[in-house]
């Protein structure tokens, strides 16, 4: 896969924020908040996309200028999806995984599911306006920031990254609902 234009980055964003959406609202109260062997529940895996989306969403919020005094210029042309996606598993197969502040809290069944349906909407929607608005192709190239897992990353490639955290953790919930099943 090569790289993608702005409007290829929401169209593929759109659809993983929706499939994780339609994947999560359709899951029973009781599966749920069920932790497979101590894993992530399916509502700690909403709560952490949330956070991690959330914090996504300030760097196109920032201006261009803090966002240069932050993390300088970028030394390397950007990387295509395949190629930071390929980066992301070696960091993942070598030991990577959240850092203390993507970590979700311990949730308890209730009233918690709606509400983070509706965290979740808005975190995903500020994300793709943010984008749309907020971004030009030249702006997602030139400007970086630095990721916990992956360095100092492009625009773009953030961009890249949320699309296939979001598709991780589409595959994580769906192999919770299959073990629970069986």
């Amino acid at each position: 896969m090569q790289s993608h234009n702005k409007k290829q980055i929401l169209l593929q964003a759109a659809a993983a924020f929706n499939e994780l959406t339609n994947c999560f609202t359709a899951v029973e109260n009781e599966l749920f908040f069920y932790k497979p062997g101590g894993k992530w529940s399916v509502a700690e895996n909403i709560q952490h996309l949330i956070l991690s989306t959330g914090t996504t969403n300030l760097a196109f919020r920032v201006p261009s200028f803090l966002l240069r005094l932050i993390a300088g210029k970028p030394n390397r042309p950007f990387r295509t999806y395949d190629e930071l996606l390929i980066k992301y598993n070696q960091k993942i197969e070598a030991g990577g995984s959240a850092s203390a502040r993507y970590i979700p809290k311990p949730l308890k069944a209730g009233n918690v599911k709606p509400l983070l349906i509706k965290k979740w909407q808005l975190v995903t929607d500020s994300f793709l306006a943010l984008v749309d608005k907020n971004t030009t192709e030249y702006k997602l190239d030139h400007y970086i920031i630095p990721h916990p897992l992956l360095g100092k990353i492009t625009l773009r490639e953030l961009c890249y990254f949320t699309i296939f955290h979001t598709l991780h953790h589409i595959k994580t919930i769906n192999t919770i609902i299959q073990q629970k099943n069986l």
